[in-house]
């Protein structure tokens, strides 16, 4: 390997601190603003608890039989009631755990640790025969906490692992300590074994059962420390991962704000969809309320808000079930359009379609209000069918997808006429001829409520456009 190629990796070591504290920070902020992030992480950590208990369950009755076939006598009734207790305390971790620190879950893993280390280094209780107590280290037992590792690596954060390998390692040489100087041992056997392998001096130390072999001992808990270290990081990745997911959530929930469940999918699936400016045709539906600024000035603030997210709701709906995008709310008013960002074969249909669905739910809204002593509303709405610029316009700081254009003018202008004409929708002759050409066009139900109107000059243009407008409804 390269010096300079050494350097990198020692730089990227170095640096993981770091981007683990700017990631904390960001979770934290991130945590505040995207309720999908606190929905992901809990259920991320219930699903991984869950999975942790019966993974524990299903490797302490593998234990649970091996142990028995390792003491197979009634001694063995002890190692069972200890492997029944850890059952216990991952039911009660499971219990316990939350998103977050939870004191009683940490706690809880901390008592699993000393339990393991107890039963590892202090021999059974009931076995009649009395050995040095170091003589607890030949039976390896400190592999199985490598299987408590395990499990928490399911359910827990990088932040607990990191804590679980630290206790491990405090409690393991804090037990060592104890067996040193407070252990029982045997010197007479010490002196048997110096006897019996006079001519063999490296192995005394090896098999000396008073001697507990401080450097494996040593070894044991630092290649611990160490994988508990990468299994941490690997978390610390996964989060990474899931905050990810979770921003993809909010975002995607984002664009269902704006556009029906079919166009979401489709730009989920695309890697810039806003980012070219482009030309395409587009119907443009601008729909208002006739008289709104009077219902404001005499009614109450809170009723006017109320009145407006009805209004907004009816009408919201009317766009989305025909597969049109909401573009902006406008006051009183919405902008909608049906072939932005993504063009189909019956935008102009589908613009027809909900001016006639948005007139029907008004009319059923307007039957409720003057039943209850309400003003009805209202609606008026205009649609035109034509080129228009699509692409993100404003600045560095805020951009905005915009629909830009004659064709949007013109739909505006639409909406206004009705006034004049006392109709609720007025379409443009466009819109209807490109009705006809589409898959589904030419719809006898949808033409048969419009009349030819002639043509007209709408306010800032010259040229006069062919109208139709809806026959009293």
């Amino acid at each position: 390997m390269s010096l300079s190629a050494s350097q990198s990796i020692f730089t990227r070591i170095l640096s993981i601190p770091a981007n683990i504290r700017a990631s904390r920070e960001w979770q934290r902020k991130e945590a505040a603003c995207n309720p999908h992030l606190m929905k992901a992480l809990r259920e991320n950590k219930r699903q991984g608890q869950m999975l942790a208990m019966q993974a524990r369950w299903a490797a302490l009755a593998v234990i649970a039989v091996f142990i028995a076939f390792l003491n197979p006598d009634w001694t063995v009734l002890y190692y069972e009631a200890v492997l029944l207790t850890f059952a216990l305390l991952g039911w009660a971790q499971l219990k316990a755990g939350q998103v977050g620190q939870s004191r009683r879950e940490l706690f809880l893993i901390f008592l699993d640790l000393v339990l393991l280390a107890v039963v590892s280094m202090l021999p059974n209780p009931f076995q009649e025969q009395l050995w040095p107590s170091a003589m607890q280290y030949r039976f390896d037992n400190f592999l199985y906490f490598f299987v408590i590792l395990a499990g928490a690596s399911l359910a827990y954060s990088w932040r607990t692992l990191i804590a679980i390998g630290t206790w491990t390692f405090g409690i393991w040489l804090f037990g060592l300590a104890g067996v040193i100087f407070f252990g029982f041992t045997d010197p007479q056997l010490s002196a048997n074994i110096t006897a019996t392998t006079a001519d063999y001096p490296g192995m005394q130390s090896f098999i000396d059962p008073n001697n507990p072999m401080i450097g494996i001992r040593f070894q044991e808990v630092i290649v611990f420390v160490i994988v508990a270290g990468i299994l941490a990081l690997n978390g610390w990745r996964h989060n990474q991962l899931l905050l990810k997911q979770a921003s993809a959530t909010r975002e995607r929930e984002n664009l269902a704000r704006h556009f029906p469940p079919n166009i979401v999918d489709q730009l989920a699936g695309q890697n810039q969809p806003f980012s070219a400016i482009r030309s395409q045709p587009v119907a443009v539906l601008f729909a208002d309320i006739v008289g709104f600024t009077r219902m404001a000035e005499q009614g109450e603030p809170v009723e006017v808000v109320a009145l407006l997210r009805e209004y907004h709701r009816r009408l919201e709906a009317a766009v989305f079930n025909n597969n049109g995008t909401l573009d902006k709310f406008l006051g009183d008013g919405i902008m909608a359009t049906f072939g932005s960002p993504l063009t189909g074969p019956n935008d102009a249909g589908n613009a027809l379609k909900c001016a006639s669905d948005m007139v029907t739910t008004i009319n059923q809204w307007n039957d409720e209000r003057i039943a209850e002593g309400e003003l009805p509303i209202n609606l008026s709405v205009g649609i035109h069918y034509g080129e228009v610029i699509l692409g993100d316009i404003g600045s560095e700081r805020r951009l905005e997808f915009a629909t830009l254009g004659d064709t949007v003018n013109v739909a505006a202008r639409l909406e206004e006429l009705t006034r004049t004409m006392n109709t609720k929708v007025i379409v443009s002759n466009e819109l209807i001829e490109a009705n006809k050409s589409c898959e589904a066009g030419n719809d006898k139900y949808l033409l048969d409520s419009f009349s030819r109107a002639g043509n007209k000059v709408l306010r800032g243009r010259d040229s006069k456009i062919g109208i139709w407008k809806m026959e009293a409804s």
